[in-house]
């Protein structure tokens, strides 16, 4: 039997679903991604949320700004669809780099209250993106109070994602961060127009993480983490070889005290570490010769961009992340913080 490998180099990967806030926060956050990753699709779900090219325009730069001297890392920036982004906006955000619009159904997550109350009325701006090559990337949960919140993604497969397909065959749909074996089975038996991102927290972790010992308001995050039997799904499509599915941490910051308030905000900071976690999960299923492929090669060919020209060194050394880091006034705690990781980035 070969010895297991110690090292392990690929292609510089890229996170195609990332939160990383704005102003003071943008210093902490930005760096730890770009220690990383070539390029990162930004979420747009700030206060007041993005909906214009000049706001996606400004934003990026000012995530530029947040770039350590010397490192290269370019934000791919999205807009924020609501049931009246002009469908005209669309042509001008695709002028200036824009490669997406963010679907959150109202209320679903962090900062959705503007989101879509109706998908049926944003159709002429979903139409203008379907001929303009513009990507849609979803929030796929249904928000209704009479749907249990486990049953929430799968639900939204039936009622909305399989209409909408219908009715836009050609528009590029990526159904973020997926939680279920249902969603993992639609997506692969789709076709070249449906893509899913996996965060490395749903690929570890069942929802026995939140309360092991207590609640643990660090692994709380929306989607919520399900049954170890969609857990089990979750890996085999990472693994399994299919190209639409690819690397998106849907890493997401919040001030520590109001992970730890008695309403505490959903999220799982996952970029100080994102790709070690990713390894541990390719390495515990016998599978790290696949992890290039997720991390590196499918997102960019989904989105019809080229791979990153870099590599990143990955070693098998164990090493604890900090407790917490500075953000802003207030800390910001990361998953696994504190915790000995089994993979460390070298180079």
């Amino acid at each position: 039997m070969n010895a297991p490998a110690q090292t392990i180099t690929i292609t510089r990967p890229d996170d195609w679903h990332l939160h990383v806030r704005d102003g003071e926060a943008l210093r902490t956050v930005v760096p730890h991604t770009a220690a990383q990753f070539g390029r990162a699709i930004i979420m747009p779900n700030l206060k007041p949320p993005v909906t214009t090219a000049a706001q996606a325009q400004a934003y990026a730069g000012r995530i530029r700004a947040a770039v350590p001297a010397g490192v290269a890392f370019e934000p791919l920036m999205t807009l924020y669809l609501t049931d009246n982004l002009p469908a005209d906006e669309i042509a001008r955000a695709k002028d200036a780099g824009v490669v997406a619009a963010k679907l959150y159904p109202a209320g679903a997550t962090t900062n959705s209250d503007a989101g879509v109350t109706d998908i049926r009325k944003t159709y002429r701006t979903l139409e203008a993106m379907q001929k303009a090559g513009m990507l849609l990337l979803v929030h796929g949960e249904v928000t209704s109070p009479d749907i249990d919140l486990f049953d929430r993604e799968a639900v939204f497969i039936e009622q909305q994602l399989k209409p909408l397909r219908r009715d836009f065959p050609e528009l590029k749909i990526v159904m973020e961060h997926i939680t279920t074996k249902e969603a993992a089975q639609y997506v692969a038996e789709s076709d070249q127009y449906l893509g899913a991102t996996l965060t490395a927290h749903h690929l570890l972790y069942n929802r026995n993480a939140i309360f092991t010992g207590g609640i643990r308001p660090h692994y709380y995050c929306l989607p919520v983490l399900k049954r170890e039997i969609h857990r089990q799904a979750l890996v085999a499509a990472a693994i399994g070889g299919n190209a639409r599915f690819f690397l998106g941490t849907d890493s997401a910051p919040h001030p520590a005290h109001l992970k730890e308030h008695a309403t505490g905000c959903a999220g799982c900071y996952t970029a100080h570490a994102a790709i070690e976690m990713y390894a541990e999960v390719f390495d515990a299923a016998g599978a790290l010769d696949k992890l290039e492929a997720f991390a590196s090669f499918n997102g960019p060919a989904f989105y019809g961009l080229p791979r990153n020209t870099g590599t990143i060194t990955l070693k098998r050394e164990s090493w604890t992340p900090p407790e917490s880091f500075a953000f802003g006034e207030a800390e910001l705690k990361p998953l696994r913080s504190g915790e000995a990781l089994p993979w460390k980035l070298i180079a």
